[in-house]
């Protein structure tokens, strides 16, 4: 698989709700926290606010524009920012899916999103690679969008045969087209594991990791499948991911090793053996360094990862820092 395709294999996205939102009017609607989740949405028609905590400002969202909400902090969508809002529950309290209508029966804003739950305690560490909010918006990007968003806007007010599975389907196509896109602010300068895909030298080494986590690759090997040399690469693998190589290498077989122990019943022994690690107490070291806890502890309770190694072992991804209906 691609890199890419690696990343959302582990994090294993699984989309449980998907619904339309049609107001009209003045509204305001505030969300809450929803921690190891993506929603992923997109405007159809008329345009609305979006504001998210923690994340300085309001984003407008116009007609095409596609948006993802990586950490699950809660935000507010509103026809006016500045308007007190009223809790998505007492809005979304029976609807799962379809459409909702807001406000004198609607008409002014129209979107369609979906919301993803993520595997594994080791999610917010792959999720860091984004910012709070990816707005999409270039003609270019949502193009791409476009399909999916209005098949799945005609799958719910429709309600036909099998729409489940289809909405279910065209959920996971908004949210990889979606960070397709994102991927390519890689070529405007943007910093992390996914923008350095978009750097065919950058891209080649850390597809090379990927394909083969368990070999022994090192500085030259891998500034070798670059096509460079070894110090400029090093140095411009830093400057692109912000993490050096080896240390990327490491946190992406930590990754793969966590989710070994969270679903199979695979022994610390061969996992650390299958990622390329001779000794079983190296192996260990490096996990407990990234993780926060001894393999075999991960594995009997699955421990979630303390905020201060959140920031210690912000696994391969770079430091910086769907949707209307809940």
């Amino acid at each position: 698989m691609d890199p890419l395709s690696d990343v959302l294999s582990v994090l294993k996205p699984h989309n449980y709700m998907s619904a339309g939102f049609d107001a009209g009017g003045d509204w305001s609607i505030a969300f809450p926290d929803q921690h190891g989740s993506i929603k992923c949405g997109a405007v159809v028609s008329g345009y609305c606010w979006l504001s998210v905590e923690g994340f300085a400002g309001a984003v407008r969202l116009d007609a095409g524009d596609c948006f993802l909400l990586p950490h699950g902090r809660p935000f507010r969508l509103a026809s006016d920012i500045t308007l007190s809002p009223v809790e998505a529950s007492t809005v979304f309290s029976t609807a799962r899916s379809g459409v909702v209508v807001l406000h004198n029966g609607g008409g002014d804003c129209f979107m369609v999103s979906s919301r993803f739950a993520l595997s594994g305690n080791y999610a917010d560490l792959l999720l860091r690679m984004l910012p709070s909010i990816v707005h999409i918006h270039k003609d270019s990007d949502v193009a791409a969008l476009r399909w999916p968003v209005e098949r799945m806007m005609q799958e719910l007010r429709e309600r036909q045969p099998g729409g489940f599975l289809i909405v279910q389907h065209l959920a996971h196509m908004m949210l990889i087209q979606a960070l397709r896109q994102h991927l390519k602010e890689g070529l405007n300068g943007g910093v992390g594991w996914i923008f350095a895909l978009a750097d065919k030298q950058m891209g080649a080494a850390i597809t090379a990791m990927h394909e083969d986590p368990a070999h022994r690759w090192t500085l030259q090997l891998l500034a070798d499948r670059a096509g460079m040399s070894r110090s400029t690469f090093a140095l411009k693998f830093k400057e692109a991911v912000g993490k050096a190589p080896m240390e990327y290498l490491t946190r992406w077989r930590m990754v793969l090793a966590a989710d070994r122990l969270e679903n199979s019943g695979d022994p610390v022994s061969a996992i650390s053996l299958s990622l390329g690690y001779e000794s079983e107490s190296a192996f260990s070291t490096a996990f407990k360094r990234t993780m926060g806890c001894s393999p075999r502890q991960y594995g009997r309770g699955r421990k979630p990862i303390s905020a201060s190694n959140k920031e210690r072992g912000a696994a391969y991804i770079n430091q910086p820092e769907p949707l209307a209906a809940e």
